[in-house]
């Protein structure tokens, strides 16, 4: 038998069916109510500092530097510091990071939830199938004889279409791509943690390292000058007060290694740990200071930029949208709800009559649903939802003005950074030349032991201040680049070829409502 011509005109019939359903749907959806989304306006703030900032400093022996105000700042900005040590380092914990894998995860599952919720706007086609065997009660029907034993054979699609003419489920979708976008700015801000932390650890392992070779090199001069008066004790020109004071000296300057020590493993352990390694398995290179440069130019982002820039700012505007777009789904459940549904089926009691046009049976519904009265538990939701906004809205302006208040304290840091490495390096020339004066007159006996263990003792303390003003200065310069947001967005452009990973923010306005939509 062939059944071909009749499943051919059971599909076309079911099509038009399907068609009829969507037309409807599309002529009867096309009110979204709640409030359309805009971003919050551009801060109308000039600068960062409440007066102007000079990082430069007086000695031309040290590295100078200067702000460049609205300057780009370079994809990867460590590579400034001329370190091919650095850059290969970084190259390794972004190719490693067990934390930007997660954001990477974590993101695409947010990709998919808005996916799967845009699923709702479709028509929901399935295919059922039901075999059963029945045995009636005809005297149910008013029938005087015994029921028959039968089989049921049922086969055919359906398909429903959630009408959404409220935009319940267009704001569902706004609400997921919302959080999508938080995500998005979650991972920007792992890579820009990331690399700012190595960096950071980086330069504290050669930080460390500095401070522990002026210690070395303030013992040395230590042990010089106790066998100095040993010596002297030996021709009777010093004391054993001389001696002890001396010893004593020695043994408080070897007292400061240790703890170097310990800072110089942690920095090493923790940048292990960026770089997606054990520390027992990988040790990052002895970083020195005299291996870094410092860039020449600061970029300085523009307050009215930089909210385009940071990834917490720029998560804190996704959440604020996804909490507008919560105000239209709890909007349109106080609307009625209207969905269409059809079928088409075949049914017979044996196989043979299926797919013939007289075991057809088809059948078309509306469904709507509206709410009456639920205890005020909708309206109640609805004004939930306005206030979480509010919350989210003033949550989003105190990390704005959270991020102004760092970039300021790192830019006066700079500046402050500047003035001390230029104080310190004058405090060093001054130790260094009275401590060799004072040796010498100490030599020719015109000058005892105490004099030359004060300067000795003013030339340890501007070294190791010195050390720590160059070591900061590093610092605050790295710290600079991370307050202005780094340039996630190229490394995201290189990073394109997995899902999601290059797509940029949505276009900001410049005002921001609560006005309800009603096209």
């Amino acid at each position: 038998m062939n059944i071909q011509p009749p499943v051919a005109k059971l599909f076309l019939s079911f099509r038009a069916a399907l068609r009829l359903t969507a037309g409807l749907g599309a002529l009867l959806a096309g009110c979204t109510v709640g409030p359309d989304f805009v971003p919050p306006p551009d801060p109308q703030v000039q600068s960062f500092a409440e007066e102007p900032v000079d990082v430069g400093v007086s000695d031309p022996r040290e590295a100078q530097q200067r702000l460049a105000l609205g300057k780009k700042i370079a994809a990867d900005w460590w590579s400034l510091m001329r370190s091919p040590q650095l850059d290969k380092v970084l190259q390794q914990a972004i190719a490693d990071s067990k934390t930007i894998a997660a954001a990477k995860a974590t993101l695409a599952q947010a990709q998919e939830a808005v996916t799967a919720t845009a699923g709702g706007l479709y028509p929901q086609v399935n295919l059922n199938a039901s075999i059963s065997r029945q045995k009636p009660n005809p005297e149910a029907q008013g029938i005087q004889q015994p029921g028959s034993i039968f089989n049921l054979y049922t086969i055919g699609p359906s398909v429903t279409l959630p009408l959404d003419i409220f935009g319940e489920t267009k704001r569902q979708v706004e609400q997921q791509d919302a959080l999508a976008q938080f995500q998005s700015q979650q991972l920007n801000a792992a890579y820009l943690t990331l690399t700012g932390n190595a960096v950071n650890q980086a330069l504290a392992i050669a930080s460390a390292r500095a401070q522990i070779k002026a210690v070395e090199a303030i013992i040395a001069d230590d042990e010089h000058n106790l066998r100095s008066v040993e010596e002297e004790l030996k021709v009777g020109s010093s004391t054993k007060i001389d001696l002890e004071s001396a010893r004593s000296q020695l043994a408080t300057d070897r007292n400061q290694l240790p703890p170097l020590r310990q800072q110089l493993s942690v920095a090493k352990h923790a940048l292990s740990v960026l770089a997606g390694k054990a520390p027992a398995e990988w040790s990052p290179p002895d970083f020195e200071l005299a291996d870094f440069k410092l860039p020449p130019e600061l970029p300085v982002t523009l307050p009215s930029e930089i909210v385009h820039q940071r990834p917490d700012i720029l998560a804190a505007e996704a959440q604020l949208h996804a909490a507008s777009a919560a105000i239209g789904v709890a909007t349109a459940q106080l609307y009625p709800n209207l969905s269409l549904s059809a079928s088409f089926s075949q049914q017979a009691l044996t196989t043979g009559p299926l797919f013939t046009a007289a075991s057809s049976i088809w059948s078309a519904a509306g469904n709507l649903t509206a709410p009456i009265f639920h205890g005020g538990t909708l309206t109640a939701q609805k004004r939930g939802a306005e206030d979480a906004f509010q919350a989210t809205l003033a949550n989003y302006q105190q990390t704005v003005l959270t991020s102004f208040g760092q970039v300021a304290d790192t830019l006066k840091a700079l500046e402050h950074d500047a003035q001390l490495v230029d104080g310190q390096r004058r405090a060093l020339d001054s130790a260094q030349a009275s401590a060799e004066l004072t040796r010498t007159s100490f030599e020719s006996g015109q000058a005892n032991l105490l004099q030359v263990l004060d300067a000795e003792r003013l030339l340890q303390q501007a070294r190791l201040g010195y050390v720590r003003a160059v070591a900061q200065r590093y610092q605050d310069t790295a710290q600079l680049f991370i307050a202005m947001g780094g340039d996630w967005a190229s490394w995201r452009a290189q990073a394109g070829a997995a899902p999601g990973l290059a797509s940029a923010p949505a276009p900001r306005e410049t005002a921001m409502a609560l006005a309800p939509r009603t096209n």
